[in-house]
């Protein structure tokens, strides 16, 4: 039974389906076609097709938010630098970031000159789409301006493109008749523009493309740079590069983008200021007393004293801050002692690669002294912008009530990471603070420890024992000989102000009891550290006698051991 032409559907208007073969037809033109016969739409461009862009950027802005929120609002411990023991997001960020130096390597980035930043991407896609939006906005031609404009004489090659239009239009009047013929047709002719148009194009194309090939053939391939950093470099086999890129990491909160972008300033920074010259520069040692290294603290890391109060000699004020050359040149006798010292530190990832600083604001300038004020700003800046994750613990001493209060006044604006750095010791509670993390026999003596410069008869090895004596109270040490030897010891009130006597009781009957050292007044003026020695001939012991009348608490600090007789030197 025939069916009734009047039930059929309507057939589509011929622009459109022109347009739209037109538009989407020429990568693929058969699956194109095919798709409009079946009545189907087009599949969306790549750019639109999926939304795994837009997810895995989500994906990745999620895991780097719970990375800086952990970075953030956790108590601070120093994290670990074995890649293995790293949780997954921070080795996916080191990984990244690894992938960002090694291409820039390749392109020699580091040593070239910084370029103009190129526009921005959000202005660029602006410009993109509202071309798109011109051109889709402006109407399609009406069918009898297409046929108008056959008429003119036109060169060859637009004459044939137009024959192309005309019987376009003609074949899709006959659309009733036989359907499947006219979109065979349509197919025919769309396939014929489309190829010829991509010959014309490739033939055009194809000289430019085999000469930049050639050329790209015959330039030499330039070999990756070598960037050092402390003496590490900076990608390599090298274990300790990833100690350096994982310190960019954590001053950036693990954002791949950031550190990358830090590691490159402080590479360009290293250049300009001449770093790895300056080390091996004579800048004399008028400040060794001002800043100096001394011993380690209770994990291993290497203490670096800061003595703020030397300044206040005028001499050697002047010396350091007297006029911009003189700040120039202690600026950068600071950064000579930083590179010297943190190039002596262990960058393996089981090493210890941070210091502790302690800040001894005794007897300091303050704040009122332009000079030092802008001096130290300068500084400061160099080492957060260049210097990042080197400092595991700052511990601030002899501090005065007006730097609390400075400090309570900006601690809103420093992050959790740094504030759980700080340490903060009144003067009365200095050797306490220090022995918390150091020590005593790795403490300074001027700072209430048994370390002296000068030669001493213990070494930092030798552990010490401490005591609290309790106000208006005695304390005494027992030292037991059991043969014939020479004992030697070394004992330190913290704080001073006690008597203090020694004397040795036999423990054969009817033997007297020797004073070794008469009981005296302890005082600050006194020698920092109390040392003494006993040859005994029998057994028996040494007792030492602590007296603290005071009313205030005492730290004694003590260690003892024997020798043989024959040893009798000590420089006590």
């Amino acid at each position: 039974m025939a069916e009734d032409p009047q039930n059929q559907p309507p057939a589509p208007e011929a622009p459109a389906l022109a347009e739209e073969v037109v538009v989407g037809v020429v990568p693929d033109a058969p699956q194109a076609t095919e798709t409009l016969a079946a009545g189907k739409e087009l599949p969306p461009p790549p750019e639109a097709a999926g939304e795994d862009g837009p997810k895995g950027a989500e994906a990745e802005a999620g895991a780097e938010e719970k990375i800086v929120k952990a970075s953030r609002f956790a108590s601070f411990k120093e994290e670990t630098n074995v890649v293995g023991e790293l949780p997954e997001a921070q080795r996916k960020a080191l990984d990244e970031l690894k992938r960002l130096v090694r291409e820039a390597l390749s392109k020699r980035e580091f040593s070239a000159q910084p370029s103009q930043p190129p526009p921005k991407e959000g202005e660029k896609k602006g410009e993109d789409k509202e071309e798109a939006k011109a051109s889709a906005e402006e109407p399609p031609k009406p069918e009898a301006e297409v046929v108008a404009e056959v008429q003119p004489p036109a060169p060859a090659e637009e004459a044939e493109a137009v024959v192309i239009v005309e019987e376009v239009v003609e074949k899709v009047t006959t659309v009733e008749e036989d359907g499947a013929k006219t979109v065979e047709a349509i197919k025919e002719t769309i396939v014929e523009v489309s190829t010829t148009a991509f010959a014309a194009k490739t033939e055009e194309e194809v000289a430019p493309a085999a000469a930049v090939e050639s050329k790209e053939e015959a330039e030499p391939v330039a070999e990756p740079e070598e960037v050092f950093i402390w003496g590490v470099p900076l990608l390599g086999n090298d274990e300790r590069s990833d100690v350096i890129l994982l310190k960019f990491l954590r001053a950036r909160d693990f954002k791949v983008k950031e550190s990358f972008d830090m590691i490159k300033s402080t590479v360009r920074w290293r250049r300009e200021f001449g770093v790895d010259a300056l080390v091996e520069e004579d800048l004399g040692t008028d400040y060794d007393k001002a800043v100096f290294m001394h011993g380690i603290d209770r994990e291993g890391h290497p203490v670096c004293y800061n003595v703020y109060g030397e300044f206040q000699d005028k001499e050697l004020y002047q010396k350091a801050f007297g006029d911009e050359e003189k700040r120039k040149k202690f600026l950068k006798w600071r950064i000579q002692f930083l590179e010297r010292s943190l190039r002596k530190l262990d960058m393996r990832p089981s090493g210890v690669s941070t210091v502790v600083q302690v800040i001894d604001l005794k007897n300091s300038p303050g704040l009122l002294r332009r000079e030092l004020r802008q001096t130290t700003g300068q500084a400061l800046h160099i080492l957060q912008d260049n210097y990042p994750e080197f400092v595991a613990k700052q511990v601030f001493i002899n501090v005065p009530w007006w730097y609390l209060a400075y400090n309570r006044m900006i601690s809103p604006f420093l992050t959790q990471r740094t504030k759980s750095k700080f340490v903060f010791a009144s003067p009365s509670r200095t050797a306490e603070t220090l022995f918390k993390y150091i020590a005593p026999e790795q403490v300074p003596a001027q700072y209430g420890g048994l370390s002296m410069e000068a030669e001493q008869e213990f070494t930092a090895a030798e552990p010490a024992t401490g005591v609290t004596i309790k106000p208006a109270s005695k304390h005494t040490v027992e030292f037991p000989v059991t043969e014939t030897c020479l004992l030697v010891w070394e004992a330190k009130v913290v704080g001073c102000d006690v008597s203090y006597g020694a004397e040795f009781v036999p423990s054969t009957e009817g033997s007297y009891t020797v004073i070794v050292q008469k009981t005296r007044k302890i005082t600050p003026a006194d020698e920092p550290i109390i040392c003494g020695r006993f040859k005994a001939g029998e057994p028996g012991k040494v007792v030492l006698t602590v007296d603290n009348q005071s009313s205030r608490r005492k730290t004694l600090l003590y260690r003892s051991k024997t020798k043989d007789c024959s040893e009798d030197q000590c420089p006590c």
